[in-house]
């Protein structure tokens, strides 16, 4: 279609019908910046840049320098690096870099806990099978270290260890030392704590050796039992042992019930042995006191002392006994004595008071009376 049939205007078309689409094509390549003149005369001859091509560098080059902006959350950290090389890391906060390919950024949570859980079968110092299965759970504590020490220290979708990281590596390597240093009882039952802590301090010292930057907060032992080959004769050995340590309980108690009393009776025997040697040894001083006294009294006056013992000693023996003395002048008289009744009378009289020892019928200094009345009865 020529310039002259459109009256010199390439845009209008008097025909009816559907416009050419070549001479349509071949327009919007001149305009893009093509050889050759363009329309109102905005193109250069010679093959330079159009006005349209140097709007399309301007928005390009500004969307590639807007690629550059990014936001790092509070609990992230941005490591920017330039060829592939780290450069720096930016804290919380909108941040720029260099677009790509020159710089880049990763952008790395570095508070969130992560885990990792992993079930194995290892072997036991004594040569026995244990099945363990062991949750760990670690954050970052160093960036840097974490994205260029080590390759591939943790993969965050494998949480069972499916996949060959360094975390796991680790775990595994651990797991085995420790489990191989210790005897099957005593990882099944007593030592779980102390298994799990042992394994995560090696684990933690594996890891700083190697620069991971990672740090283990926790390891538990979730599970520990023996190979289901052998559950029926471990559950036997479980229960043999449980029943050892039930006697052990009851010959414990057993014993916790007798000798407190065992001790108890031994103390009462030597708090009563120490009493009666007090007791003896007061006795002792006592007599010993008395006799003293007495000696002292008897030096002063022997005829009157020597009177008095001998009455104290005839009163003390004549009050324990069932003999009956009867002092009568008339020595050729018949007496009737009721020896029953005083007999009855002695023993519920003895120990009751003085005055009832001294009755006219023991007493000699009331003999004339004692002796007429039993006359009187003859």
């Amino acid at each position: 279609m020529a310039f002259k049939e459109n009256g010199g205007n390439p845009w209008q078309d008097n025909r009816q019908g559907p416009p050419d689409l070549d001479a349509l094509l071949k327009r919007l390549w001149q305009i893009a910046g093509g050889s050759g003149g363009s329309p109102g005369g905005s193109s250069r001859k010679g093959g330079k840049w159009s006005l349209g091509s140097g709007v399309i560098a301007v928005t390009l080059l500004t969307l590639w320098l807007l690629s550059g902006f990014y936001i790092v959350e509070a609990s992230e950290r941005g490591v920017v690096m330039r060829f592939g090389e780290h450069n720096r890391t930016t804290m919380p906060g909108p941040g720029w870099h260099i677009p790509y390919p020159i710089e880049s950024v990763k952008v790395v949570n570095v508070t969130g806990i992560r885990s990792v859980e992993k079930r194995t079968t290892m072997l036991t110092q004594d040569e026995n099978i244990v099945e363990l299965k062991f949750s760990v759970q670690y954050r970052l504590k160093n960036v840097e270290d974490y994205l260029f020490n080590t390759e591939n220290p943790d993969i965050e979708f494998d949480r069972n260890c499916r996949f060959k990281s360094t975390i796991c590596g680790v775990l595994d390597s651990a797991i085995r030392t420790t489990v191989g240093r210790n005897e099957m009882d005593f990882i099944l039952r007593e030592g779980r704590a102390d298994i799990a802590s042992r394994t995560m301090d090696l684990m933690q010292e594996i890891l700083d050796e190697y620069g991971t930057g990672l740090e283990i907060l926790t390891i538990n032992l979730e599970d520990s039992q023996p190979p289901n080959a052998v559950q029926d004769a471990f559950q036997d050995a479980t229960k043999a042992r449980e029943d050892m340590e039930r006697f052990k309980n009851e010959a414990q108690a057993y014993a916790n019930e007798v000798l407190p009393r065992a001790r108890g009776e031994a103390a009462r025997m030597l708090e009563d042995a120490k009493a009666y040697r007090e007791q003896v040894i007061a006795n002792a001083e006592g007599e010993a006191s008395r006799f003293t006294q007495l000696l002292s009294e008897y030096r002063k006056a022997p005829e009157v002392t020597r009177k008095r013992m001998y009455l104290q000693a005839v009163e003390s023996v004549l009050s324990n006994s069932s003999k009956v003395v009867v002092d009568v002048d008339e020595g050729s008289n018949m007496l009737f004595l009721p020896l029953d009744r005083i007999l009855d009378r002695e023993g519920s009289s003895r120990g009751s008071s003085r005055a009832n020892r001294d009755s006219p019928t023991t007493s000699g200094s009331s003999s004339d009376s004692g002796g007429s009345r039993l006359r009187e009865g003859r």
